[in-house]
């Protein structure tokens, strides 16, 4: 027995200790995360980055560098948070607690909203509202003779309008998983005591669900804070800035120091809202509502309110989402913005370059750099998605299998520790790390290698929770009798919890390549000539002036999101099955 036991190399002795395999996650995941953001804060210690410290905190450029930004920023989070929770609640109230016609279909309607880039329906605003203060061709409504104020076409209103529409159906998906859990027997109980509707709501409704009206105003209070293209493209021409824009203005023009410490501030921002939201739910007394018992929902009857409440929220799914691609077409077929719907044409989709329209361009279809763009996004979410779930799968499983411990703890904070860094900051910490070359290693600086790796970490938190759920569905008794037989890690891995948990993943994979193709926060900083993507070459349409081609690539990344979204929905819904085989 001794002599076997020596004969077996070190290396296979670790990989059957189990040693290995978490090693190297953890030495993974501090490269991909931990890395670019010290890296970041170590750009802004040295004598450079002092002065752009100063710089951007206390000097005369300080005001335009980080407190204005910052007012903006804060402005449009605290907006978009609560107009997110006024109408994602109103919805949620509508679809779970009452019997407002159509619940399933309303339902859908206010998840869609979130599956549209958030660059769309600040195109489809500009289209509809722009007015002449910036020169150029007018949108619709005032080429057909109605004065659009400057406050309506431009700046932090239109901003904050274009936000909530984007992010109320994250809200809403939030708030309405909380109030299915409100069983009837407590609405019921408070209805014997003589409570009124009121009463009831805000005595029993509203304190249950508290903790996900905070959660739901986080996350669209991180979302807005971190989005950049809306105040791009609806406050920069007017010179409104976000920290978000701020610091892409400050990468772009070569000022790297000042561009990190805004980073870090935006960083710390958005950590700070998310920690304090944190300490909110968890300094709160907890309600048990899911018990053993049979559960049911009580639904209020609406009355004559029926039907007004369904046209409400049918108009409010029609403004957010239909009414955006219809604008979005139209506009791309149409020469004039200010005539979306006469003399429609195909030049901007397939036209021939050399004409008088568009200045002599071809439409996209017959453009090789919106060929090459296309190309490259369905690459980079095939790529970004497949390395992101298989990572996080060994992340799932390991934090899984190790609970309890020192590793898993760690492990699980670093995985989710993306969560804090908004998407542009993400990108201009790996600038930092890899925008020159690091010992032999050259730069990744515009390549294809460094929107991978950037992507597939930042999306490392999705990936992880998407696997533990997957793993959460197979039974332990599986892997252990597998590893009562012999089997070694790698063969379990391989022969039993892949299988099985294939289907899973790949819903989740699915839904990580629709947010790369949708995805302009992350990519701007880190997009060049040679790695062109949909979004960018949309937004650099959309800053140009020519819309039609923008809205037209919109649509096409539209189409491309929408019809992964419902493949996704179709797989996570045979996953459900699969117990019952």
């Amino acid at each position: 027995m001794t002599s076997t036991s020596l004969s077996v190399p070190s290396g296979s002795r670790l990989l059957r200790s189990g040693f290995l395999l978490p090693a190297a996650l953890v030495l993974i995941v501090a490269v991909l995360v931990v890395a670019p953001l010290l890296r970041i804060l170590l750009s802004t210690l040295t004598p450079e980055g002092l002065a752009a410290w100063t710089a951007v905190l206390a000097s005369p450029l300080s005001t335009n560098l980080w407190w204005r930004p910052l007012l903006n920023t804060m402005l449009l989070g605290f907006s978009v948070a609560s107009g997110c929770l006024l109408i994602g609640g109103f919805l949620a109230w509508l679809v779970v607690l009452t019997d407002v016609p159509g619940r399933r279909f309303l339902g859908m309607m206010a998840s869609l909203p979130y599956m549209i880039p958030s660059f769309a329906a600040a195109l489809a605003w500009g289209t509809l509202f722009r007015n002449s203060r910036l020169g150029g061709s007018a949108g619709f409504f005032e080429t057909n003779g109605l004065a659009i104020p400057d406050w309506l076409a431009w700046g932090l209103i239109p901003t904050a309008i274009v936000l909530i529409a984007h992010y109320y159906s994250l809200a809403y998906t939030i708030i309405a998983a909380a109030l299915g859990s409100v069983g009837a027997d407590l609405v019921e109980a408070g209805q014997m005591a003589g409570a009124r509707r009121p009463r009831i709501f805000f005595g029993i409704i509203l304190p249950v669900v508290t903790p996900a009206l905070i959660a739901a105003a986080s996350l669209t209070f991180a979302g807005a804070v971190a989005n950049f293209a809306a105040p791009a493209l609806l406050g920069l021409p007017v010179r409104m800035q976000t920290l978000s824009t701020r610091l892409f203005g400050m990468i772009e023009t070569g000022q790297n120091e000042r561009g990190f410490v805004l980073a870090l501030l935006l960083i710390a921002v958005s950590a700070l809202f998310l920690f304090l939201s944190d300490r909110l739910v968890s300094g709160r007394k907890a309600f048990i509502t899911v018990t053993g018992k049979g559960g049911r929902t009580k639904r209020f009857p609406l009355g004559a309110w029926r039907w007004p409440l369904f046209a409400v929220a049918l108009l409010i799914g029609l403004l957010t989402t239909v009414t955006p691609v219809l604008v979005l077409a139209a506009s791309s077929l149409a020469p004039q913005s200010g005539a979306l719907f006469s003399n429609w044409t195909l030049h901007f989709w397939i036209g021939e370059g050399g004409g008088e329209i568009a200045q002599g361009q071809a439409g996209i279809f017959r453009n090789p750099v919106l060929i090459d763009a296309l190309w490259n996004t369905i690459r980079l979410g095939l790529v970004v998605a497949f390395t992101t779930m298989l990572l996080g799968l060994a992340l799932a499983y390991t934090i899984v299998q190790r609970k309890g411990t020192l590793l898993a703890t760690l492990l699980s904070q670093l995985a989710f520790l993306p969560l804090l860094v908004p998407s542009i900051a993400f990108a201009a910490a790996y600038i930092a790390l890899f925008g020159a070359p690091i010992g032999p290693f050259p730069s990744l600086y515009g390549t294809f290698a460094l929107l991978v790796v950037a992507a597939s970490a930042h999306n490392l938190p999705f990936a992880v929770q998407s696997g533990r759920s997957v793993l959460g569905q197979i039974s332990a008794d599986i892997e252990e009798s597998a590893r009562l037989t012999g089997a070694g890690l790698i063969r379990r891995l391989f022969a039993i919890i892949f299988p099985l948990a294939i289907r899973g993943l790949f819903a989740g994979a699915i839904l990580v390549f629709v947010k790369m193709v949708r995805d302009l926060s992350l990519v701007v900083l880190l997009f060049t000539a040679t790695s062109p993507v949909l979004s960018m070459v949309a937004y650099r349409y959309a800053s140009e002036g020519f819309m039609q081609f923008a809205n037209a690539i919109t649509l096409v990344i539209l189409v491309v999101c929408l019809a992964a979204s419902f493949l996704a929905h179709a797989l996570q819904n045979r996953v459900q099955k699969w117990k019952e085989q």
